[in-house]
């Protein structure tokens, strides 16, 4: 990519421009630069900003942390007013701005997304995630972390029309309770990661159902849910033999006699074994460093 901008700008060797725009330098050579680049490359002329329009036409990932400084809300619209081939959306940084009136038109002209980051937005509705249900039929991973506004209504309308659904995060969506989980779970059967983090409705019921309808689970993140207790992380050492991680820190109910089983089966945990802990914490309050290392 450098070496033809460099032709670009020596007439003797051609122009980057004379390559074919479709066939070379959007698929081969513009893809990648960073968006970034991308951008300040539209005021070099009116033909270099005919190609950048092109090429955000035809983008399949939008990632706005690639615009420093924060993307603004008009850019924003305008970068993306074209595209109707977006396979991956990432907007976690637009927080500040960001409601359903930017998001809305290019969730309902992308009906090829399949990876959807929203964490931290905030000021969007619930209107947001009914969109997302209704216009992404393949949407596979979906992050709504931080995102208070998500309700039971709008979840089961995703469960409903998104069962392709693989990765889904909602730490600290604090308006959901069990029943709005296992609705979820019992409808996404193909789930491997889910987030329910930071959610003090969430307890036992939403978690054995969870453990019962997918059976592909490999990353289940619990941390801070204060209902969760031992009873249903022995379900899901009973029907989760994929399991890879879990994080329970901070479930004060959930004992080393529950998670036991599935530290014997390799899965990775957050939390120490508990003569483990006490030795470190006896370590940093004490010092006995040498007389730790030879008990263990």
């Amino acid at each position: 990519a450098l070496w033809c901008l460099r032709m670009s700008l020596t007439p003797t060797r051609g122009c980057l421009l004379d390559l074919p725009w479709e066939d070379i330098l959007l698929p081969h050579i513009l893809c990648h630069l960073p968006l970034q680049q991308l951008l300040s490359l539209q005021r070099v002329s009116k033909s270099f900003q005919s190609l950048i329009q092109l090429y955000l036409a035809n983008m399949r990932c939008f990632d706005s942390s690639q615009i420093r400084p924060a993307i603004p809300r008009a850019a924003f619209v305008n970068l993306l007013k074209d595209n109707k081939v977006l396979q991956q959306l990432a907007l976690q940084n637009c927080s500040d701005w960001l409601t359903d009136c930017e998001l809305l038109p290019v969730i309902e002209q992308n009906h090829h997304l399949h990876q959807i980051q929203l964490k931290g937005c905030v000021q969007l509705s619930r209107h947001a995630l009914v969109t997302i249900s209704l216009s992404c039929p393949n949407l596979r991973q979906l992050s709504l972390a931080q995102c208070d506004w998500v309700d039971s209504l709008a979840l089961r309308s995703l469960a409903d029309h998104c069962k392709a659904l693989e990765a889904v995060d909602l730490t600290a969506c604090r308006q959901l309770k069990d029943e709005a989980i296992c609705y979820l779970v019992q409808k996404c059967s193909r789930l491997k990661s889910l987030s329910l983090a930071v959610n003090a409705n969430v307890g036992d019921v939403a978690v054995e159902e969870t453990a019962k309808c997918c059976p592909e689970l490999e990353h289940l993140d619990l941390t801070g849910c204060l209902r969760v207790k031992n009873d249903s992380i022995r379900v899901l050492a009973e029907y989760c033999p994929k399991l890879r991680s879990l994080k329970v820190k901070h479930c004060h109910n959930v004992a080393e006699s529950s998670l036991s089983v599935l530290r014997s089966r390799g899965v990775e945990l957050d939390v120490e074994p508990p003569l483990q802990r006490a030795l470190v914490l006896l370590q940093d309050v004490v010092g006995f460093a040498p007389f730790i290392n030879l008990q263990i």
